[in-house]
């Protein structure tokens, strides 16, 4: 594998903390007015692009764009996760663990020429 695509997903993991942060964090202080949070959000969503824009230009040269989007989304759910599991305390089911099979088996069949 070239250094692009190790280069690309690290950028793109890195975006996924931020995007997590910028989508999900504000609900741990649901007692803040929302104006606060939007505006947060927006300064966060600025830093995750800074990744994103970078991995994704990246990556077209190495990946087609499809396989691009499925890494991605592979990314998202798995930092989501991981967020869900240590920000919010939430248990894992059998459920996630079976969809989120299925979504490695989507980027599998993307990455499949």
């Amino acid at each position: 594998m070239p250094k692009k695509f190790f280069a690309t997903v690290a950028l793109l993991a890195v975006a996924n903390v931020f995007m997590n942060l910028a989508w999900y964090g504000h609900l741990k202080f649901k007692d803040k007015p929302m104006a606060i949070f939007i505006l947060a959000s927006w300064g966060i969503a600025l830093v995750e692009y800074c990744f994103q824009v970078p991995a994704n230009r990246m990556g077209a040269e190495v990946m087609s764009v499809t396989q691009l989007k499925v890494t991605q989304e592979l990314l998202s759910i798995s930092t989501f996760a991981l967020f869900a599991v240590f920000m919010f305390k939430e248990k894992p089911t059998m459920n996630h663990l079976i969809s989120f099979l299925l979504l490695v088996g989507a980027a599998y069949f993307a990455a499949k020429k």
